[in-house]
């Protein structure tokens, strides 16, 4: 049974849209989702279902968590070997210097439009460093996400398509997460 991750954006941040963990997993649950894991409180969801597209899971659990928890939150899923590929193919790990605390992954719930991609590097000003990679936009933030200007600014909004980001450390945790599901 293939093993997926699902990553909600915006839960338990700053007061709004609380959700416990628990009361997550059981919700989920109901969708037919098995072993169905949780990491940090941040909504992480690692879990094994029928085969399904992430963006198809993904619209599921958006609209089990409207209907159970009454908010709106966006959702993106990847497969394990999405997830696989997105650590593999981190473009900073490569650079001399780079400090993997200062790393984070956006996932981006489809590419965007080479426009949109434009506009992220005109914006992106030193020390931040941005690659934007096919569904996945790699963010090197060396003053943290605090002073970063690239993190002031909506990314859904200005690429055009819904994102949710994670540190390098979580996205390594839920890549494991899903190894251990096997």
């Amino acid at each position: 049974m293939p093993i997926y991750v699902s990553m909600l954006r915006g839960i338990n941040v700053g007061g709004h849209k609380k959700m416990k963990m628990d009361q997550l997993r059981a919700s989920i649950e109901t969708l037919g989702l098995e072993q169905v894991k949780t990491y940090i409180q941040s909504g992480n969801v690692v879990f094994k279902t029928g085969k399904i597209s992430p963006s198809a899971l993904s619209k599921r659990i958006e609209e089990k968590i409207l209907g159970e928890f009454g908010f709106s939150v966006s959702v993106v899923s990847r497969t394990v070997d999405e997830m696989s590929r997105a650590i593999a193919n981190n473009p900073f790990l490569r650079e001399r210097g780079i400090d993997a605390e200062k790393l984070h992954v956006t996932f981006l719930s489809e590419a965007p439009a080479a426009s949109a991609r434009k506009k992220l590097e005109a914006l992106t000003a030193a020390p931040d460093q941005s690659r934007c990679l096919g569904k996945e936009l790699y963010l090197y933030l060396p003053n943290g996400v605090a002073e970063s200007r690239l993190m002031k600014t909506p990314l859904d909004r200005l690429l055009s398509v819904v994102t949710t980001t994670r540190n390098w450390r979580t996205v390594n945790a839920l890549h494991q997460m899903c190894l251990d599901c096997h």
